[in-house]
């Protein structure tokens, strides 16, 4: 017999709470593999329109989310939304006994903040940002790094090994997963520039930047971050945008102040910074993709 689609779980229900490309994502995700997902996002349309498919309902706000699933996941844009949204009082109102995923990428501090506010109210805090691009969030290939309480990370596996296709448990210190997404991040900025640095040289030499990813990515760096951006980067392919310019600078930022509490030196950083900004301040690049900072490198070298 045909198992139906989607097939349900015995799992508890879960929560979604920001419908961002990727949050929008990772709740299909969640339906498609058989979860019961409550939504909600702080403008209608996103939440409406994922409230068309089977699997998912609607829900007046994050109140609402917790007393309707164990298990709240969240992918909210930064440090401040997180903190404003999972305040003492919404905490304090939750059934005892529930679990709060953060997927968002947040300082290290923000995240122990966090951990320390749910614990006085009985709620499960687990750091679970994750690796990997909007545009296969759906797919369930995102790899998801995790670090929490024991108990509240093995109340969230079921539904995180739904989003990810690996779930690396850090430990139970909240601010280790933040770190590791946080160092990700930084060597993919790193590589993306550069990538930007030696595409510039060889159009400078007249050769074909394509040829030359082929190249690059053929043996030496044959990872997804290079395979990924390296023809990006080459045919300057930056809509649609699988991760904003703005934030890709935050998490920089992020690197930065990491860094500078942990007491490491990252020589390359306000390089990388300034470009950014460069980025930023141009209105034909900083609504891409955040690898169109490579056209900053091109422009000053008269590759533009």
């Amino acid at each position: 017999m045909e198992p139906t689609s989607p097939r349900h779980r015995d799992d508890a229900a879960v929560a979604f709470l920001g419908l961002g490309a990727m949050g929008a994502a990772m709740s299909s995700r969640l339906a498609d593999e058989g979860f019961a997902v409550s939504v909600w996002n702080r403008s209608d349309g996103p939440a409406a329109e994922l409230a068309q498919r089977d699997g998912i309902q609607v829900v007046s706000g994050p109140a609402e989310a917790f007393a309707s699933a164990d298990v709240v996941h969240s992918m909210l844009a930064n440090d401040a939304a997180v903190l404003a949204v999972f305040d003492d009082a919404l905490l304090d109102a939750a059934p005892a006994g529930r679990v709060h995923v953060n997927h968002a990428t947040v300082a290290p501090q923000t995240a122990s903040t966090l951990a320390e506010r749910h614990a006085r109210h009985g709620v499960g805090y687990v750091s679970a940002p994750v690796l990997g691009r909007s545009t296969i969030a759906g797919t369930g290939a995102l790899l998801v790094v995790a670090s929490g309480e024991t108990a509240s990370v093995e109340r969230a596996l079921p539904s995180l090994e739904a989003l990810g296709q690996r779930v690396w448990n850090l430990g139970t210190d909240a601010r280790l997963a933040p770190v590791v997404k946080i160092a990700v991040n930084y060597s993919l900025i790193s590589a993306m520039q550069s990538m930007a640095e030696s595409v510039t040289l060889v159009e400078a030499a007249g050769i074909d930047s394509g040829t030359f990813i082929e190249v690059l990515t053929h043996t030496a760096f044959s990872g997804s971050a290079h395979r990924g951006y390296g023809p990006i980067i080459a045919e300057k392919r930056y809509e649609p945008v699988g991760f904003a310019m703005a934030l890709g600078l935050k998490d920089l930022g992020l690197a930065e102040g990491t860094a500078a509490d942990l007491g490491v030196e990252l020589p390359v950083a306000p390089v990388l910074h300034e470009l950014f900004e460069a980025a930023l301040a141009d209105p034909a690049l900083r609504e891409l993709d955040w690898s169109a900072v490579a056209e900053i490198t091109r422009r000053r070298s008269g590759r533009g």
